[in-house]
């Protein structure tokens, strides 16, 4: 999928997602840093470059952690009506909108989680997702440690992440083993997205989950493994 990604939206769907928008335009408490008009672009189509990952098309269950304002998850979830969208957020303002957002767009298969991912996936989500997703919220081994117990067997996270940072990605395969977290793929999707030097990162679930993990909340950014 090279073209265009918003071409996936019918028209319904779009207005589903301009609803967001403009409540994301108004909403006096900061969620994003971007709400004007860049915010389409920013936002929705940076989102959708995701459903360039087979998986994702194919998934029946999303976590998207770190969720913030909703993105990717609420846009996944209207472009993928079938999928269930967990948004984890452990920010309450940011899950009030999200829930707002999701309510006033009508995006029923889009559910707000206002924990962290970590006490998520010690509970009811351990082990319960196809796809993971992360939006610019840490170094890639952060996330890998983070979605593996969150991830079904060969399940996959996919990363949003800017510029490629080989020190990152060297301390990615470092740790991969650990985490029982293979790098599959990195796709170039900068001329598609809201920003020039977007790169998705594919990286599957290789094995079970490793015993120990999740590590207590904050402790996967704090003493990244690699």
């Amino acid at each position: 999928m090279s073209r265009e990604p918003t071409a996936a939206l019918d028209e319904g769907a779009r207005e589903r997602l301009r609803t967001v928008l403009e409540l994301l335009a108004e909403e006096r408490a900061s969620v994003s840093s971007v709400v004007d008009k860049r915010a389409w672009q920013v936002h929705v189509a940076d989102s959708l470059t995701g459903l360039e990952v087979p998986e994702v098309r194919a998934a029946g269950r999303i976590a998207d952690i770190g969720a913030g304002a909703g993105f990717p998850g609420l846009v996944l979830a209207v472009a993928l009506p079938e999928a269930q969208v967990d948004l984890i957020e452990s920010i309450g303002r940011k899950c009030e909108f999200i829930r707002r957002a999701a309510a006033a767009a009508g995006i029923g298969n889009a559910t707000v989680r206002n924990l962290r991912s970590e006490d998520w996936a010690a509970a009811e989500g351990r082990e319960g997702y196809d796809v993971v997703t992360a939006r610019a919220v840490g170094r890639l081994s952060t996330l890998a440690e983070l979605a593996s117990p969150l991830l079904r067997s060969d399940g996959v996270l996919v990363a949003w992440k800017g510029r490629r940072d080989p020190d990152e990605e060297r301390q990615l395969d470092n740790a991969a083993e650990a985490l029982a977290m293979a790098p599959e793929q990195i796709l170039d999707v900068g001329n598609r997205a809201g920003s020039e030097h977007r790169h998705l990162h594919v990286i599957r679930k290789a094995g079970p989950t490793p015993e120990g993990l999740p590590r207590r909340p904050g402790m996967a950014k704090k003493r990244p493994r690699g």
